[in-house]
């Protein structure tokens, strides 16, 4: 009877397991409608910045120099931090939508929106004070204090991505991306003549393009919060304040303090590869070799990002509905997208090696040294696709922590003393702090793939609902904990 009884439920879970395997058609076409949308919307608000630099960099040399610098520290310590933290969100809000219990998306979003506020604090003393820093370690004076109005400036775009980051989180974990989508290119046809105006007729130089910044980061929360407040797509999850938000802030710090170490361990390591370039012979050419490296992979990398913000909300959406094996087909299916996108990515950057770097210089020393940097930046936009869907994933499950630890390790541990032994002791100078980062990016795509693929769904699931259902503030009966909802015929798409 009991061997009977075992291979009736071996028999149940392959037929499960093939049922779910036989919609992986449909989990792609899910998977594909949603990472579109959400992948312009990232490039969109990525390409904010890059306007403001390009018109700042009319300026002159001192003025592209104070924005570069500025650019670079605020967002370090200031912007990849609030989107780092409110990476949080991803677990909660989505894990709690999957499970029904859509009165605690509305807390935790408020939960995360304060406890943000409180983090801007210590972040504006900084860059108020960054002039002083910035002499300090042996920058220009000029350069120095054209930095410091630059980011004081960025100061309200600071507190309003402090609402817009939790408000994207709370519309990302309903599949709600396209308004996300219709905002962001408002947003950014706004911003361009706005930024023009300031910049230029208005004569405000670099501060005129920081408080371009800062109006189109409240324009954008303006949209969402009327998208929020009146789309009858929120009605379930819209509500008022509640003082159960202070309640949940150690909760929602659990996750978030972890997926911004996520976040900013691997920014960290590759401002510090661009401190060590100016150590190098000849600072200005490997300087410049290791800027245009990086700022290729930023571009791209605004694309896996995307594809893993899909993927963290399509795993903890279905671990929070009690759906092991639709996680499971989630995650394959968007590593299914993003190995096509960085197959077709890395080799047309390769096949155009020889003529890349012209896209940023004239110099034909630069765009010889770029092309033979060209492998490498494809190595590190293939790890870079890999590693944004799978931290997608932590964020998704809740395993933020471990990401935590092997981005330690990984960039701290091997990549950046790597890239100092071949930078500096072999000498291979630019090219070699650049193997060091792609070393890490390896370690940490390889890492985070074991423990993806030697995950078990099934516990995540129990353990999701466990979280959401053993909560404060849960409305919903908790005899539903074992009883498991689909939510995968739910996306909502408008």
């Amino acid at each position: 009877m009991g061997v009977e009884k075992m291979q009736l439920g071996s028999r149940e879970e392959k037929r499960c397991e093939e049922v779910t395997w036989g919609g992986f058609a449909g989990e792609l076409k899910k998977v594909g409608c949603l990472a579109a949308p959400m992948v312009v919307a990232t490039v969109s608000q990525y390409l904010l910045q890059v306007a403001s630099v390009v018109m700042v960099g009319h300026l002159g040399q001192v003025s592209l120099s104070a924005v570069a610098i500025a650019t670079a520290l605020t967002n370090v310590t200031g912007f990849s931090l609030l989107s780092g933290l409110a990476g949080g969100l991803e677990t909660l809000c989505g894990q709690a939508y999957g499970a029904h219990q859509y009165g605690k998306l509305g807390i935790y979003t408020y939960s995360a929106t304060i406890s943000l506020a409180f983090v801007c604090l210590p972040i504006c003393l900084l860059w108020i004070f960054m002039d002083k820093l910035l002499i300090l370690i042996g920058q220009d004076p000029l350069i120095a204090h054209e930095a410091r109005n630059y980011s004081i400036w960025l100061i309200p775009g600071l507190y309003g991505s402090a609402i817009l980051k939790p408000l994207v989180r709370y519309l990302q974990t309903q599949s709600l991306i396209f308004p996300m989508l219709i905002s962001s290119l408002i947003i950014l046809g706004l911003h361009i003549p706005i930024c023009w105006s300031l910049v230029f007729k208005l004569e405000l130089g670099n501060v005129g393009a920081a408080v371009a910044i800062s109006i189109s980061s409240w324009l954008n929360v303006v949209l969402l919060v009327l998208y929020v407040k009146y789309s009858s797509a929120c009605e379930k999850t819209r509500m008022s304040f509640s003082k159960d938000a202070f309640f949940v802030m150690g909760e929602f710090f659990h996750f978030a303090v972890p997926a911004a170490v996520m976040v900013c361990l691997k920014w960290w390591s590759c401002e510090l590869l661009t401190l060590l370039s100016g150590l190098l012979p000849n600072p200005k050419l490997e300087s410049s070799i290791l800027a245009i490296c990086l700022t290729i992979t930023t571009l791209h990398f605004t694309i896996p990002y995307g594809l893993g913000a899909v993927a963290s909300t399509r795993v903890s959406n279905e671990l929070g509905a009690g759906n092991p094996q639709a996680a499971r087909v989630a995650v394959w299916a968007v590593m299914f997208l993003a190995i096509i996108e960085t197959t077709v990515v890395s080799t047309t950057l390769f096949c155009c090696r020889y003529v890349l770097g012209y896209a940023y210089s004239s110099d034909k020393q630069i765009v010889d040294n770029v092309a033979v940097m060209a492998p490498l930046i494809c190595l590190s936009i293939v790890m870079d696709s890999i590693q944004g869907v799978l931290s997608g994933v932590a964020r998704g499950s809740g395993w933020q922590h471990i990401g935590a630890y092997i981005n330690l390790g990984a960039f701290y541990v091997v990549g950046l003393p790597v890239a100092i032994i071949l930078g500096f002791v072999v000498h291979l100078k630019a090219k070699g702090l650049w193997i060091g980062i792609v070393t890490g990016s390896v370690v940490q795509s390889t890492l985070l793939s074991i423990i993806t693929g030697f995950t078990n769904w099934k516990k995540q699931a129990n353990k999701a609902r466990e979280r959401i259902f053993e909560g404060p503030s849960s409305v919903e009966n908790r005899s539903e904990l074992n009883e498991p909802k689909r939510i995968s015929d739910e996306v909502v798409t408008n």
